[in-house]
């Protein structure tokens, strides 16, 4: 059998062996240019290591070739019982997360950002208080004082106005009342 020929079926006990036309084949001399001995080695040493080379990169196929098959057995045996491909991305995203909240990493971050949320939080509330605290400075500031007067003074006659029985307004040149000016200053 040549190589052309050669039985590729996993389950054949001839798997990957050679024709006895085969076992002879004087190395080309190219080829043996392009991978010399390593230094210290004999060319039988060098010779075995080449064989035991094409042994394991010949195990390597066949064990892609059944972890392949493998793969499209579990595939159907999914399919048969219903496990979608969404089923199982679910289940990844959700191991994902899990690991992801138990990393150390994830644990500090979370100490970190408890911690600047508790800062910021403090630090609004002392800014609340400080700002409470300046708004009422204001309040009993004399400028303040003044327009709250005026505000009121203001509102009692609008208001007075209205309590007496008149519905209208009174005249800013009434009555012996001296008449508000155009612009009042605050």
């Amino acid at each position: 059998m040549d190589s052309a020929g050669q039985d590729i079926n996993l389950n054949s006990p001839n798997k990957g062996l050679l024709s006895d036309s085969m076992t002879d084949v004087p190395v080309d001399t190219a080829v043996a240019a392009q991978a010399p001995a390593v230094e210290g080695l004999t060319e039988t040493e060098a010779e075995e290591l080449r064989a035991e080379l094409a042994k394991v990169e010949e195990e390597i196929v066949t064990l892609r070739q059944v972890l392949a098959a493998k793969e499209r057995h579990c595939g159907e045996l999914k399919r048969k019982l219903g496990l979608s491909t969404l089923e199982g991305l679910k289940q990844n995203l959700s191991r994902s997360w899990h690991d992801m909240q138990v990393s150390n990493a994830y644990k500090k971050t979370q100490e970190t950002l408890s911690q600047a949320g508790q800062k910021t939080s403090a630090a609004l509330s002392t800014m609340g208080s400080a700002i409470s605290r300046k708004l009422g400075d204001m309040r009993n500031s004399a400028t303040f004082k003044s327009f709250e007067d005026r505000v009121g003074t203001i509102k009692s006659k609008v208001v007075g106005g209205r309590e007496n029985g008149g519905d209208n307004l009174p005249s800013p040149m009434g009555s012996g009342d001296r008449p508000l000016p155009d612009h009042i200053p605050f």
